[in-house]
């Protein structure tokens, strides 16, 4: 009778709650078993034909088809024995799912201690497929869960994709669904092309923590030495730090190599340090493996910033390696220098007076050209205001006046559009004010639209005092469009100064209706009052008026837009350059863009190296898991395509597979032919297994 007393008997699907050994079934399901305390008092819900609890022996032993439940995670077996006298526990057959969709079965399961095995297994994290297959699942003589590191060991391993068999393994191991992050070889990754034939490149993943990591990827290459990639990655409490690079001796035996680095510090709440490391072997090596696209030159350095609420200031310095070509049958070009340092500050006042204040701003700037041993300092300081005000009516009126100072100084330097080199300290005065007005005129009689009609005005005075011969550091040339009117300045940088009085005005017009459909459209054009100001024929400015510039756009919510930018000749009408860009639907999705410059040798005369390029692509999701997209670049003045690309995708909840097709149409010369670099096709084969949860 006393040992009767020491046997609970439950019989036909009788749930209990066992407590005593409840973290080690909780962890035994959901992580692969770890060694707790008995303390807890999460509790495991067994559910079984007849469950058969020995008080004395610690154990519970469970006839027929026995469920245990806890936080989510299921366990399936038959005739199961558990004891909590070696966290063992053991079953002729039976299944272990993880989360929603991880999913071990196996025959004779068993677990002693932290490793659970199961013979005759099979492992998927695709168990929430729809249909009645996985869509992938791994077979194998054996299954070993080790719950100490966090991996699962497979032996004897079949692949299996909807069924079919399609590679073998004699072993292969990864971390089980509850592991982040886990060193070990990543899926490959395959790709052909025209120059450097098949590709396959193999990852291996080192984690060192959950905030720092690093890949490195061997490539093979057919027709190729092959090469090396390398991906540091780095996260701290209030700093990151990333680095690539890849490495290679090709078939000339010119080692080619490139790194890129670029690394923020957090340092307090109103500053900021970034230090950038950007270098490679050669001006053709990042093009031609496709780590880069066609960028004219490299930056190296580190930039400091300081902020705060109406005032910002930033030191940086620079080094750069130019890309361009350098061989004299190629492009002829030379590096400009380097930077250091360079200082720009900006400071707003609150407002004094009716919505009135005042700016200052300072720029200090080193150039240093290795190349000819020379260097130009630039320190400017400037001071404005600026005093809004609205008057009867609506009008708008804008006044300001501005101040700048510059002072220059020069080490055997050649000036911008002079001879010879100039040594020893420049300065000159720029003074500039402008007045603006407008008056938007809005209409909002209509039901269904509100118009907006705007007129606008601007008449600016700037006067160049005390012009030295300088060196240009940052300008560029002078192009006159929408963006480029209103402003102060029309030549980008700080070197370059329009001299002059000049009235720019404009016509804008916008209509939205209440149907989510906006119209936009300007018009503008420029007068210069100067007769002796010079430009380059193609900017668009001239003594006078200046080419008229528009912009016109539609948009209809997200599912429709056109975006039209164009300048024509003010007297005969002829068309200096037009761009448009248009795109039709969201997740399926149709687009084009054509651009037109014509470069004029004189007032009269069109050169014959006009450019045309016209570019179009489309998106379409064919259903919930196929979709596609495309893109061509065709250049109609070398009658070539300049650069296309194709891919088509199935995303699955499981697994993602791809194929990428590309066409480079570029052409650009190294410092040796062995750099030279030709537009190539590359093929590309995109496979990955989904894992996690």
């Amino acid at each position: 009778m006393k040992e009767l007393k020491n046997i609970l008997l439950t019989k036909i699907k009788v749930k209990y709650l066992i407590h005593f050994f409840t973290l080690s079934l909780f962890h035994f399901c959901a992580n692969g078993a770890k060694a707790l305390p008995l303390s807890t008092d999460t509790p495991v819900s067994i559910t079984a034909d007849t469950i058969v609890f020995d008080r004395r022996a610690q154990s519970v032993h469970t006839d027929g088809r026995t469920i245990i439940e806890t936080d989510g995670t299921r366990m399936t077996l038959l005739d199961a024995y558990l004891t909590e006298r070696g966290w063992t526990a053991g079953s002729r057959h039976g299944e272990i799912l993880l989360g929603t969709r991880t999913l071990i079965e196996g025959s004779d399961i068993a677990k002693v201690g932290p490793t659970t095995t199961a013979s005759r297994g099979l492992y998927t994290a695709c168990h929430i497929c729809p249909d009645s297959r996985h869509a992938w699942e791994f077979t194998a003589s054996r299954i070993r869960h080790e719950a100490d590191d966090q991996m699962i060991h497979l032996h004897n391993t079949v692949l299996w994709v909807y069924g079919v068999p399609v590679l073998w393994l004699p072993y292969i191991s990864y971390p089980d669904p509850s592991v982040r992050f886990k060193s070990g070889l990543l899926m490959p990754t395959t790709n052909t092309t025209a120059n450097m034939g098949y590709q396959i490149n193999v990852p291996l993943y080192l984690n060192f923590s959950n905030y720092h990591d690093a890949t490195i990827t061997f490539g093979y290459l057919t027709d190729e030495n092959p090469i090396w990639l390398f991906e540091h990655r780095l996260n701290a409490e209030r700093s990151s730090f990333r680095t690539t690079g890849s490495f290679t001796r090709n078939t000339y035996g010119v080692h080619r190599w490139h790194i890129f680095n670029n690394n923020y510090v957090e340092l307090g709440e109103n500053a900021r340090a970034n230090i950038f490391i950007n270098r490679t072997s050669d001006n053709t090596f990042l093009q031609q493996y496709s780590f880069y696209d066609a960028q004219p030159f490299l930056d190296t350095g580190a930039r400091i910033e300081l902020f705060g609420e109406s005032g910002y200031i930033v030191a940086s310095g620079h080094t750069f390696q130019e890309l361009r070509s350098n061989r004299t049958h190629g492009n002829q070009t030379t590096q400009s220098g380097d930077i250091f340092p360079h200082v720009r500050g900006t400071f707003q006042t609150l407002p004094i007076f009716n919505d009135t204040f005042i700016t200052f701003n300072g720029d200090i700037i080193g150039m240093y050209n290795r190349n000819e041993n020379s260097n130009v300092q630039r320190m400017v300081a400037e001071s404005g205001i600026v005093s809004p005000w609205t008057i009867w009516g609506g009008n708008r009126i804008t006044l300001s006046a501005n101040a700048r100072y510059d002072l220059y100084y020069f080490h055997q330097a050649e000036p911008f559009m002079g001879a010879g080199q100039i040594t020893g300290a420049k300065t000159r005065f720029l003074p500039s004010a402008f007045i603006e007005w407008s008056l938007p005129l809005i209409n909002t009689q209509s039901p269904n639209w509100i118009h907006v009609i705007e007129p606008r005005a601007r008449f600016t005075v700037v006067r160049v005092l005390e012009e030295p011969a300088f060196a240009n550091i940052d300008s560029t040339g002078a192009v006159l469009s929408d963006a480029t009117l209103f402003s102060a300045n029309r030549i980008p940088g700080l070197d370059l100064w329009m001299d002059g009085d000049f009235l720019d005005y404009g016509l804008s017009w916008t209509a939205m209706g209440n149907n989510g459909l906006t119209i936009s459209t300007f018009v503008g054009q420029t007068y210069i009052f100067t007769q002796d100001t010079e430009f380059n024929i193609n900017s668009g400015f001239h003594a006078g008026a200046s080419d008229i510039v528009a912009r016109a756009s539609i948009d209809y919510k997200d599912w429709f837009t056109i975006n039209n930018r164009a300048r024509w000749d003010s007297q005969s009408f002829a068309v200096r350059h037009f761009e448009s860009f248009a795109r039709l639907g969201t997740r399926h999705f149709i687009e084009a863009g054509y651009i037109m410059a014509v470069q004029l040798a004189d007032e009269q005369f069109i050169e014959d190296s006009r450019a045309h390029e016209i570019a179009g692509g489309f998106g379409v999701h064919l259903n919930q898991h196929w979709h596609a997209r495309a893109r061509t670049t065709y250049n109609i003045t070398d009658n070539r395509i300049q650069r296309q690309a194709f891919g088509i995708y199935y995303e699955h909840s499981c697994y993602m597979i791809g194929f990428e097709f590309g066409h480079d149409g570029a052409r650009r010369l190294g410092a040796t032919p062995a750099e030279d670099f030709r537009g190539q096709t590359t093929f590309k084969l995109v496979f990955s297994l989904r894992f996690t949860e």
